[in-house]
C-alpha cells in the first residue's frame, strides 16, 4: 500500500467553490453586468477546443470564454447560445505550483476575471494593459 502524504490536489468542486467565492467578492455592479454567464471547471480543454485555438499543450490553457461578447451582441441577432467561462483545473494547478508566489484562490480569481474580461469584449492585450497599469 502506498504511503499517504496527507495532501490531495484540489478537486474540480474545490476549484468551482474558489471561483464562486471569487465571483461573489466582485462588486455587485460588475456581477450584474456579467449576466447569465455559466461557469464550468474541467480538468482540461477538450481536443476540439485545443485544435481550434492551435494549442498543442493542454497545460497552456487555464481558462476560456465561449460566447458572443457584450460588445458584439445585438438585439437584431438571433438569441445567442449561452455564454460560458471554462476554468481548467490541471493547467491552473500547474501554474500555481510553478509560480509558487500566489495563493491558489487568488490565481483562480485572476483566471476568472480574465475570462470575464473577454465576455466584456476585451482582448488579451487590453486585459494585460489593465493588469499592468499603475493603480
Amino acid at each position: 500500500m502506498s504511503e499517504s502524504f496527507g495532501a490531495l490536489a484540489p478537486s474540480l468542486d474545490d476549484l468551482a467553490a474558489m471561483a464562486e467565492s471569487a465571483f461573489a467578492a466582485l462588486p455587485e455592479e460588475f456581477r450584474a453586468m456579467v449576466g447569465d454567464v455559466v461557469f464550468r471547471v474541467d480538468d482540461f480543454a477538450d481536443a476540439e477546443v485545443l485544435d481550434e485555438l492551435e494549442i498543442d499543450d493542454p497545460f497552456e490553457l487555464t481558462g476560456l470564454y465561449q460566447g458572443v461578447d457584450l460588445m458584439r451582441q445585438s438585439v437584431l441577432d438571433p438569441a445567442p447560445a449561452g455564454a460560458m467561462i471554462f476554468l481548467y483545473r490541471r493547467p491552473i494547478l500547474d501554474e500555481w505550483v510553478e509560480r509558487g508566489d500566489v495563493a491558489l484562490p487568488d490565481l483562480v480569481a485572476h483566471v476568472l476575471v480574465h475570462e470575464i474580461g473577454h465576455h466584456f469584449g476585451l482582448s488579451d492585450d487590453d486585459i494585460d494593459r489593465i493588469e499592468t497599469a499603475p493603480a
